[in-house]
């Protein structure tokens, strides 16, 4: 699978219904390790594997629905983290090191 750097953030709801975002990042190119397993952006669309703007997402490196997610990994025989990262990131101001 080849590695592809695009940051996407998933915005996850508290109890108080408070959004915060997590920095996540694609490890893979998804598009790419899909095709190599046989799957075309075409055959992910008819099959209904994939929806049209989920394909877009990953294009652009976008979030996408844990349900895709879920997908993705039976298609392509993995595991979450196989695709997906977090990347912390340094505070406003803050130093790295601390």
């Amino acid at each position: 699978m080849h590695l592809k750097s695009c940051i996407f953030y998933v915005i996850m709801w508290t109890l108080g219904k408070e959004a915060f975002f997590m920095p996540l990042r694609y490890k893979v190119d998804v598009l790419e390790a899909l095709k190599e397993k046989g799957y075309t952006t075409y055959t992910l669309r008819k099959e209904n594997k994939l929806s049209q703007s989920t394909i877009q997402k990953l294009r652009e490196g976008k979030g996408v629905a844990w349900e895709n997610i879920e997908n993705l990994c039976s298609l392509l025989e993995c595991q979450p983290a196989d695709l997906i990262e977090y990347v912390k990131e340094p505070l406003d101001g803050a130093e790295e090191g601390r």
